[in-house]
């Protein structure tokens, strides 16, 4: 029906079809048009949520190439556009399952408005917050903005690690260094409120029309031009002279982002580049403040999943291969290139929290000030020994080698294999990943901001650093206690038989506390939880059925090692025990395939046929049955079956 209005089929004259180009379709009358319509365009609609898409054959998407490779001699495919995310999709079956999808992550709230230049902006919200984008928002070649769904988890712990930082100190300084549509610095100024100052940046003209009517969408009051001009804020947060104020007050800056990191400090820098965020590193520990945290998303996963080695070594300075825990590997070699740019402008790092998923690595960081603390992050970069056979791993040593890498590895592939089974990655990051009472503190702001989609994923972050596969985590109403993070005390979540007199949170702790402080991270560095992780699929028995995951993380502890799963493999075990003690135990606990299962025979009666079914166990050769019955069909069907 709306195809009929919109073609105007009771009119009179030829018409063109509005989903067809001019050279498939030439312009006919009413009556063929409207069977055009129905047959081609109508019959194959795909309905979701009381909106039909109809399939189109306009040259919305690329050419597809002719059988003799040519480009340009070529047809269009015929597609389908998503009501959600306006992305193009060729087939019935895959465009009903990525709305699937869409219903799964609860991403179904997309409309269509007109802006007065006649351009359609999509619509969407996350978190409470709107955003207009552009119908090609997916791919910032055609619209010169990004917004990528799939980015919604990083969002979320980027959004928590502010939240966290938030409470230590008043009011805090942060910037959204690529602001694209906004969406990042609009969830912190709305959220948050007078808590934060943000501070969005972008280079291009037309990011920064779209943040600014994002704001005005989400009803928050842009503080445009330079910092130094800056309209001064009330007690709320908003300009004096503004009567019935917005929610918050959002600086937009159009500017490059190295220059805005260069120009002014702040307390909170997060990088989200389209790739590699290796060129705005020295610009960004340049004027951050001290105990400030820096968080870096890097979404160029083909140079750190190691499917480019030469972009590797050019963009991290790094060698590596593809391995079991490569995802591991991007997170700590971008851990690695984060530390030296810190290092060359004096300054070390703590490791709050390294993620790595599907499409990104987000890792986050609190910058210490000083050269001590420079040195002991620098200290931290080692050579990785690697064997290509069974895929065992250790850190190099700080200073020269002398009996040569092979007598590193615990394994003995070296001895028993021809030619060079180790090789050498890095350098890598061997430091911890995680700060557990920093996640602590995220899964507390997680849970106070409703985001359900990461509390399941802040849990495992937990048990993975603590290296344990239960943990009781308390959340909600909650005592809070005392602990030591670089010096500082904060507040953190602990069950109420360890709670104890909180001090204010934020406080520096000086002179000889201090120094107690950071002798005690020394001592108990043996607690971190162990680098990297075996895959329980990679290392199983050929001819055994493997016991369960849980079972196994079990039987490992019972054993006496430190063991967790890993939110970087569903598969991966991480623990302390080495390759070979990782797989005594896993040979323990196999059950071989064949040898114990039971066999189903059928006894015979010579008079009256079968008897009944008989349970034996089953011989290792198959061709080894006695008794094998011949006088019967049913019996020799039966035996048939059973061989």
């Amino acid at each position: 029906d709306g195809l009929e209005v919109l073609v105007d089929l009771n009119g009179a004259g030829r018409k063109s079809c509005p989903l067809c180009p001019e050279e498939k379709f030439k312009a006919c009358y009413s009556h063929k048009l409207r069977r055009h319509l129905q047959n081609l365009h109508w019959k194959v609609y795909v309905e979701f949520e009381g909106q039909r898409m109809c399939i189109c054959h306009l040259p919305c998407r690329n050419l597809k190439p002719s059988h003799s490779g040519d480009q340009a001699s070529g047809r269009h495919v015929a597609h389908y556009h998503c009501v959600v995310c306006s992305v193009t999709i060729a087939r019935k079956t895959d465009i009903i399952s990525h709305l699937k999808r869409h219903v799964n992550k609860g991403e179904t709230e997309a409309s269509y408005s007109g802006t007065p230049s006649g351009q359609a902006y999509e619509i969407m919200k996350e978190l409470g917050t709107n955003v207009q984008l552009l119908p090609n928002h997916t791919t910032p070649q055609k619209s010169d903005t990004y917004f990528n769904p799939k980015m919604k988890t990083n969002r979320q712990l980027v959004f928590c690690s502010l939240a966290v930082l938030a409470e230590e100190r008043n009011p805090l300084e942060c910037l959204d260094a690529f602001g694209a549509t906004g969406i990042m610095g609009l969830q912190w100024a709305k959220h948050l409120r007078n808590a934060v100052k943000v501070t969005i940046t972008d280079i291009s003209d037309t990011c920064i029309k779209m943040i600014k009517e994002n704001c005005e969408l989400n009803q928050i009051r842009v503080d445009g031009g330079s910092r130094g001009s800056r309209v001064p804020r009330g007690p709320d947060g908003a300009g004096s002279e503004v009567e019935g104020a917005p929610v918050a007050t959002v600086e937009v800056v159009k500017m490059d982002a190295n220059v805005t990191m260069h120009l002014w400090p702040f307390d909170y820098i997060h990088m989200d580049p389209f790739g590699t965020a290796v060129n705005y590193l020295d610009a960004a520990f340049r004027n951050v403040r001290n105990l400030g945290i820096i968080s870096v998303t890097s979404t160029d996963t083909s140079s750190l999943y190691s499917k480019t080695p030469n972009v590797t070594l050019r963009h991290y300075g790094c060698h590596i291969v593809r391995t079991e825990y490569y995802k591991e590997l991007a997170a700590r070699m971008v851990l690695a290139t984060v530390a030296r740019a810190a290092a060359r402008c004096n300054k070390g790092i703590e490791v709050l929290l390294a993620v790595a998923l599907e499409h990104f690595v987000l890792v986050v960081v609190r910058v210490l000030r000083g050269p001590t603390q420079a040195d002991e992050s620098a200290k931290k970069l080692r050579k990785l020994v690697h064997c290509q056979w069974c895929e065992e791993r250790v850190f190099l040593k700080l200073g020269n080698m002398v009996d040569g890498e092979f007598n590193t590895l615990p394994c003995n592939c070296h001895g028993s294999l021809p030619g060079r089974t180790a090789v050498q990655l890095g350098p890598l990051w061997s430091g911890p990943l995680f700060n557990t009472g920093f996640l602590r503190r995220m899964l507390s702001a997680a849970v106070q901001h409703s985001m359900d989609d990461i509390q399941t994923l802040i849990k495992n972050l937990i048990c993975e650093s603590d290296c344990t596969t239960l943990k009781a985590l308390v959340h909600g109403p909650a005592a809070l206690t005392n602990q030591v993070e670089c010096g500082v005390v904060i507040k953190t979540l602990q069950s109420g038989a360890e709670s104890g007199p909180a001090e204010p949170s934020g406080k520096r702790k000086t002179g000889e506390e201090s120094g107690n402080v950071l002798k005690k991270i020394k001592t108990d560095g043996s607690l971190a939880h162990p680098p990297f992780y075996y895959s329980i699929h990679r290392h199983s028995i050929r001819g055994m059925n493997m016991p369960k995951l849980n079972k196994f993380l079990q039987y490992l502890t019972e054993a006496g090692f430190r063991v967790s799963r890993t939110h970087f493999d569903p598969t991966g075990v991480r623990t302390d025990a080495t390759l070979e003690q990782f797989k005594s135990v896993l040979t323990k606990y196999s059950v071989p395939t064949y040898t114990t299962a039971t066999q189903t025979s059928v006894s015979f009666d010579e008079q009256n046929g079968p008897a009944g079914l008989i349970s034996t166990p089953q011989s290792s050769d198959c061709t080894d049955i006695e008794n094998k019955p011949t006088n019967s069909s049913l019996c020799g069907r039966a035996y048939t079956r059973i061989k």
